[in-house]
């Protein structure tokens, strides 16, 4: 492991890292139990993750922990989840401010039950100062959704002469997304060996990496992750441009 991190180049790691959490149904199942068992020790992982990317610099970490279409599941693991989510923040916020995590979410928070708001409130006023990491939650969140709802609200500022629509552009469409305050993607992970990217953020990540790994989500630690971080760095980022201008911008 060690020989990993030292293969890591600091000066270009990834700044903004997010996570589809993926695996810990099959997780639980491949143990005789069930999916909330999954849920439950996927915990390790989470921690794991952001104490390694905060340890490796990394100033933007966002992990799927919950999509849109999530409510579609069987009414007893919705529950659990939720709860899970709750013992999870209340027990987590004195380390989040120790550590000098910032939480944040995106999502239709409003969806959530009313006691998982206010403790997901009170996390977020708690470590609204914290300057290391920020770690978001994706809560009820689907992409399409969040590009839905910017248009509404871009429209009704032009319907009301707030806005030109000469002015729309990406800063504009970037300012009414849930990430308004989060940068781009730069690497996506997905576990369990899926390749897809789930409505998950399909604006901010137009040029992320993708990086996906066969390992599921409760088995994932930091070895996997700098595995990540040395496969992205390994790629050539062009936005565009040729090879030849890259290594002229260099």
């Amino acid at each position: 492991m060690e020989e990993k991190l030292r293969s890591i180049n600091l000066h270009k790691k990834p700044n903004h890292i997010a996570i589809i959490m993926d695996g810990n149904g099959r997780w639980a199942k491949g143990k005789g139990m069930q999916r909330v068992f999954g849920h439950r020790n996927a915990l390790t992982a989470i921690r794991e993750t952001a104490d390694t990317a905060s340890d490796l610099g990394i100033k933007f970490l966002t992990l799927y922990a919950f999509s849109t279409e999530n409510w579609n599941r069987p009414k007893f693991e919705v529950d659990a989840l939720m709860s899970l989510l709750v013992t999870t923040l209340k027990k987590e916020l004195p380390e989040f401010i120790k550590k000098d995590v910032k939480i944040n979410s995106i999502g239709n928070i409003s969806s959530l039950p009313k006691n998982a708001q206010k403790v997901l409130a009170h996390v977020i006023e708690s470590t609204k100062n914290n300057k290391k990491i920020t770690l978001t939650f994706a809560l009820s969140y689907g992409s399409r959704e969040e590009i839905v709802n910017a248009i509404k609200n871009i429209s009704k500022k032009v319907v009301n002469n707030e806005l030109d629509v000469e002015k729309i552009n990406e800063k504009v469409i970037n300012n009414h997304l849930y990430t308004f305050n989060l940068p781009d993607v730069d690497l996506m992970i997905r576990t369990s060996g899926e390749q897809r990217i789930s409505n998950y953020l399909l604006w901010q990540m137009a040029y992320a990496e993708l990086y996906f790994t066969e390992v599921l989500w409760p088995d994932f630690r930091k070895e996997h992750l700098f595995d990540a971080i040395i496969d992205y760095q390994n790629r050539e980022r062009r936005f565009g441009k040729t090879s030849e201008q890259i290594e002229s911008d260099e």
